[in-house]
C-alpha cells in the first residue's frame, strides 16, 4: 500500500493484531508500518498489539489495510474482558497432540512394543497431531511466505514438513513400510540406510512441546493480566444517587460528574468523589495495596472502587468513567505492558534476521555431511535438528513475559510502572530526590507538642485551645481541634486578622495565636523549656499565657524506614524543600538524609535536578504536588504519589497508589528484578541457540532430542518470568 504523508505527528492509534505466531511476525509488520510515511509504530507480540504514532489525516482503516497486506488481521481494540481466553482454546489441542504422540513416540523408541504395521499406525497418529494439530504453525508459514517473509513457524514447518515427508516417501518407496520392520532408537544420529529411517516421533514431539509452549506462554499472558483485569471488574456495577431529594438506583455508566451517591456499609464507592456527609472506614486495598481501612470524613477524597466498611456516606462524583483514578491506573498498567524495552528491540531485530540465517546454515548442514560421504540418513536428519532446535521462541519470549508480570505484579501492589523503558532508568539511578510535604511528611498539621504554663493543667490547656478555634477555618485551627474528642462550646467568636482568635468559653475570655497577639494583649512574653520546631499558638486568658501548643506537619511513619531501604538499595537521597532551613534539616536529620535544599521554589527544584545530572547522577525524583511536576519530568525517573495531584502524576514514570513510601523501594527493586529477569531470559536464550545450533549441525542431536530441547527453552524462559509473581514487598505492617 502506497501512503504519502507529510504531517507532523499527531494522532495515537492502538490496534488489537490477529496471526502473530512468533516475535519475528511481531518485527514484520512493525516494519510494514514504519514504511508509511510519518508514522512511528510498535508491535509487542506478547500483548498482541500495536502502538502507532500516524499523522491526523491517516485513519485506523489505513493502518488495518497495511497489517493485513502483511498477512496478519488487525481491528481497533475490545476490552480486555471481551477478549477470549487463547488459553482455553489452546488446552485440548494440547492435550490432544500428547495423547497421540503417546503411542507414536513410545513404539518408535521401543523395540518390543513394535508389533507388525506399527508404522502405519504411527502415520495415521501423525498426520492428525502435525498436518491438524499443528497446523497455526502451517498457515502462518505459507501466509508470511506469499509476501516474501519467513519466520520461527517457518523453521517449524520445515522441520516437522521434511521429517513427515521423509517418513511418508521411506515407506511409500523404501523399505521402511514394510510389515514387520524393526526402528532402533537412538540419542546420535546413525549412518544406516536413509530408506529404512522414519521421523514421527521427531514431527509429533516438536508440535506437541510447541503447543505446549504457546499454552503456557498465553497462561503467562492471563495471569500477567488479572491484576489489569481485576482494576477493569473491581468497580461497582450500580449506584445509589440523591435527585430530588430521593434515592435512586441507576447503572454507573449514567453517572455525572456532580452527582451525590449513597454508599452504604459493604457497598462499593462507585466513582471518584468527595465526602459531603458520614464519616466511615473506606477499604481500599485494591487500588493502593494498603491493608488497614481508611478513615474519611466530609471534605475527604474517596476512589471508586473502594468499600465502605462502616457508617453510611454521601459522595459527591469528581470523576466518572475513563477520567476515574481506577480506569486511568487500569491505562497506565496496558500502556506499559504495550511498550518495549530497549533490551526487547534488540531481540526483535535478532529474530528479523536470524531465521534466513538457520535456513542457511541447515542447507550447509545437509550439503557437509553429504560432501563428506555421511549418507542421507545422517544429512537429512542433521538439517532437520538444525530447522528445529534453532526456533528462537525463547528469544521473542523473554522480554514480554518478563515485563507483562512485572508490571502486572506492581499494580498488585500499588505500584504502577508506566512503560518497560522505566526499568532500565530505574537501574541506573544514583540519586533519590524527595519533595517534603506530602511525601516524605502527612501533609496535613497535627499537634506535636503542648508546654502549659505554672499551674495548669495540660488537657485543660489543649481543650481551651480547641475550643477557641472550633470556629476558625485555619488548618492550625483544624489540626487543635482534631487533637480532643469535642470541643467545648464557644460563645462570641472573634477573628483577630493575622494574630489569632479570641471567644468565650465557659464564661473566660481565651485568646489563641502568636506571640506578636499575646504582646498586643500586654502579656510577658514566656521563656519556654525547650526549642521547639512548627507553628506556636500561645494561648491567654485577660490575666495571662496559659501555655503554648505547637503544631506541625508530622513525619509519616513509613518514611525513615523507606530512606534506609533506599540507601541499602545503593541510593543517595536528597531533601527538597520549600520550607524554612530549620524545619527541613530537622525533617532530613530524623530521616538520616545529608543533602538537605530548603527554601526551594519549583523552579529551584528543576535547577536542583538538573545540577544532580550536571554532576553525572542518574536522578530519581518523589514528589506530590503541582510545584513538584515539572522537577518529576526533568528527573531521569519520576516517582509520583498516587494520593497527590494529577499534574504530578501525569509527568511521573511511576506511580504509587500507596500512601506509604516503602511503595518507591518496592518499585525501585520490582524495577530492577524484572530488568534482570529480562536480562537473564535472554542470556539463557541467546546462549541456548549459540550452543545447540553447532551440536545439531554436526549431528550430535537427533529431530526429536532437538525439538524438545528447544520447547523446553521458551517453557523455561516463560517459567522464569512468571517467579516475579512471588515479588514481596518490604514495606512494614
Amino acid at each position: 500500500m502506497s501512503i504519502t504523508k507529510t504531517q507532523p505527528i499527531t494522532t495515537k492509534i492502538q490496534l488489537d493484531i490477529q496471526g502473530m505466531t512468533c516475535a519475528s511476525c511481531a518485527a514484520r509488520i512493525e516494519k510494514k508500518l514504519n514504511k508509511v510515511d510519518g508514522v512511528f509504530a510498535s508491535v509487542n507480540y506478547s500483548t498482541e498489539k500495536a502502538t502507532v504514532e500516524a499523522p491526523a489525516n491517516l485513519t485506523a482503516d489505513d493502518l488495518i489495510a497495511v497489517v493485513e497486506q502483511s498477512g496478519y488481521g488487525a481491528s481497533l481494540p475490545v476490552p480486555i474482558e471481551q477478549k477470549s481466553d487463547e488459553a482455553a482454546l489452546l488446552k485440548p489441542r494440547v492435550i490432544w497432540s500428547f495423547v497421540l504422540s503417546a503411542p507414536v513416540v513410545l513404539v518408535s523408541m521401543v523395540p518390543a512394543l513394535q508389533f507388525p504395521g506399527w508404522q502405519w499406525v504411527a502415520l495415521a497418529l501423525s498426520t492428525v497431531v502435525v498436518l491438524w494439530l499443528g497446523r497455526s504453525f502451517h498457515k502462518a508459514t505459507f501466509t508470511n511466505l506469499r509476501h516474501g517473509a519467513t519466520t520461527m513457524d517457518t523453521l517449524v514447518t520445515m522441520g516437522t514438513g521434511t521429517a513427515y515427508a521423509w517418513s511418508l516417501y521411506a515407506m511409500l518407496f523404501g523399505h521402511a513400510g514394510e510389515i514387520g520392520m524393526k526402528h532402533h532408537f537412538e540419542f546420535t544420529l546413525s549412518r544406516q540406510d536413509a530408506m529404512g529411517f522414519i521421523y514421527f516421533e521427531a514431527a509429533v514431539v516438536i508440535i506437541s512441546f510447541l503447543l505446549l509452549g504457546r499454552y503456557i506462554e498465553a497462561r503467562a499472558k492471563t495471569e500477567s493480566g488479572a491484576a489489569l483485569r481485576a482494576l477493569l471488574e473491581v468497580g461497582a456495577k450500580q449506584a445509589t444517587v440523591l435527585r430530588g431529594g430521593e434515592e435512586q438506583r441507576v447503572d454507573v455508566k449514567q453517572l455525572r460528574v456532580g452527582d451525590l451517591v449513597v454508599v452504604r456499609p459493604g457497598e462499593k464507592v462507585a466513582a471518584d468523589g468527595e465526602v459531603v456527609e458520614g464519616r466511615s472506614a473506606v477499604d481500599a486495598s485494591i487500588i493502593t495495596g494498603e491493608s488497614l481501612p481508611v478513615e474519611v470524613e466530609p471534605g475527604s477524597t474517596v476512589v471508586g472502587g473502594c468499600v465502605n466498611t462502616t457508617g453510611r456516606l454521601v459522595v459527591r462524583t469528581t470523576a466518572v468513567g475513563a477520567d476515574s483514578q481506577l480506569a486511568r491506573i487500569a491505562k497506565m498498567v496496558e500502556e506499559a505492558q504495550e511498550g518495549k524495552a530497549d533490551v526487547q528491540r534488540l531481540a526483535d531485530k535478532v529474530s528479523g534476521i536470524f531465521v534466513p540465517v538457520v535456513l542457511v546454515i541447515a542447507a550447509l548442514t545437509l550439503v557437509g555431511h553429504l560432501v563428506a560421504q555421511h549418507g542421507w540418513t545422517v544429512a537429512l536428519s542433521a538439517a532437520i535438528s538444525v530447522l528445529i532446535i534453532a526456533c528462537p521462541c525463547a528469544l521473542g519470549l523473554a522480554t514480554p513475559s518478563a515485563l507483562m508480570v512485572g508490571t502486572g505484579r506492581g499494580a498488585q501492589l500499588g505500584t504502577v510502572i508506566r512503560g518497560p523503558q522505566v526499568l532500565e532508568r530505574a537501574r541506573r539511578v544514583q540519586t533519590i530526590v524527595f519533595d517534603k510535604t506530602g511525601t516524605l511528611t502527612s501533609g496535613h498539621m497535627s499537634v506535636v507538642d503542648v508546654e502549659p504554663a505554672e499551674g495548669v493543667d495540660r488537657d485543660e490547656l489543649l481543650q481551651l485551645a480547641a475550643a477557641v478555634e472550633a470556629a476558625s477555618e485555619h488548618p492550625i485551627a483544624a489540626a487543635l481541634v482534631a487533637a480532643v474528642d469535642r470541643p467545648r462550646p464557644v460563645e462570641d467568636f472573634q477573628n483577630v486578622p493575622g494574630r489569632g482568635v479570641r471567644g468565650v468559653v465557659d464564661g473566660r475570655t481565651i485568646h489563641a495565636g502568636s506571640p506578636a497577639y499575646m504582646a498586643d494583649l500586654g502579656h510577658q512574653p514566656v521563656a519556654w523549656s525547650r526549642d521547639v520546631l512548627g507553628s506556636v499558638v500561645e494561648v491567654a486568658d485577660d490575666e495571662r499565657v496559659l501555655g503554648r501548643v505547637v503544631v506541625a506537619d508530622t513525619i509519616k511513619d513509613s518514611a525513615a524506614d523507606a530512606v534506609a531501604q533506599l540507601k541499602r538499595l545503593g541510593l543517595t537521597p536528597v531533601l527538597l524543600s520549600g520550607d524554612n532551613e530549620a524545619t527541613a534539616r530537622a525533617v532530613a536529620d530524623e530521616l538520616g538524609i545529608a543533602d538537605v535544599r530548603a527554601g526551594v521554589t519549583p523552579e529551584g527544584k528543576v535547577a536542583a535536578i538538573k545540577e544532580l545530572q550536571a554532576a553525572g547522577q542518574q536522578v530519581a525524583m518523589v514528589g506530590d504536588g503541582v510545584n513538584d511536576a515539572a522537577a518529576i519530568a526533568q528527573a531521569d525517573l519520576g516517582i509520583a504519589m498516587g494520593t497527590g495531584t494529577d499534574a504530578a502524576i501525569a509527568a511521573g514514570d511511576i506511580t504509587l497508589m500507596r500512601h506509604d513510601l516503602g511503595a518507591a523501594v518496592d518499585a525501585v527493586r520490582l524495577s530492577r528484578a524484572t530488568l534482570r529477569t529480562i536480562k537473564g531470559n535472554l542470556l539463557w536464550a541467546f546462549g541456548y541457540n549459540t550452543a545447540a545450533i553447532p551440536l545439531a549441525a554436526f549431528g550430535m542431536l537427533t529431530p526429536m532430542i532437538a525439538g524438545a530441547a528447544m520447547a523446553f527453552s521458551s517453557v523455561f524462559v516463560v517459567l522464569n518470568s512468571l517467579r516475579l509473581r512471588g515479588f514481596r514487598s518490604l514495606a512494614k505492617g
